[in-house]
């Protein structure tokens, strides 16, 4: 009964397959939270408009999901990113695996642990700041009230400076 054999796959794919289904049924929850976000009167108008499901989907709904879902998103990737270290468990040689290997052997375990904080650290900038961006591009209302407040400004200052 059952299969007897084993099929063996190497480390990387081994910690690929973990995150990738712990961290899909995460993102899966997102989405599904965002989807449910949308008030069910804008898919009611896109149909008597003449709008297919389809359309309806693509048109109105996803710009309205993936502007509620990249904040969650941006936190799930930042935590991926911390959960790859774990994966020096079943024999992936990570950051830290490295880290860890280096600091054994010459004995200067704070030089390369603070070097892996810096890595790790600057590919958290870099995820957070790619991840600001695309909020700032999802949300057209908040780069308009931005160009808005930049005007203002600059027409106070200019008034300020010709009565002064």
């Amino acid at each position: 009964f059952g299969y007897n054999d084993y099929i063996e796959i190497s480390a990387f794919w081994g910690g690929v397959m973990a995150l990738s289904i712990a961290f899909g049924a995460y993102a899966t929850e997102i989405f599904r939270m965002s989807i449910q976000e949308i008030p069910v009167g804008q898919r009611e108008a896109a149909q008597a408009i003449g709008m297919r499901p389809f359309q309806t989907f693509y048109r109105i709904t996803l710009p309205q999901v993936w502007q509620i879902a990249l904040p969650g998103l941006g936190n799930l990737f930042l935590v991926l990113l911390k959960d790859t270290a774990l994966v020096s468990v079943v024999g992936l040689k990570d950051i830290m695996y490295q880290s860890s290997r280096a600091a054994q052997s010459t004995q200067q375990p704070f030089t390369f642990y603070m070097a892996a904080a810096i890595i790790y650290l600057g590919l958290t900038m870099l995820i957070t700041g790619f991840m600001m961006w695309l909020e700032w591009r999802a949300n057209p209302a908040a780069r308009y009230a931005k160009k808005l407040s930049r005007q203002t400004h600059h027409q106070t200052t200019q008034s300020q400076s010709t009565i002064g």
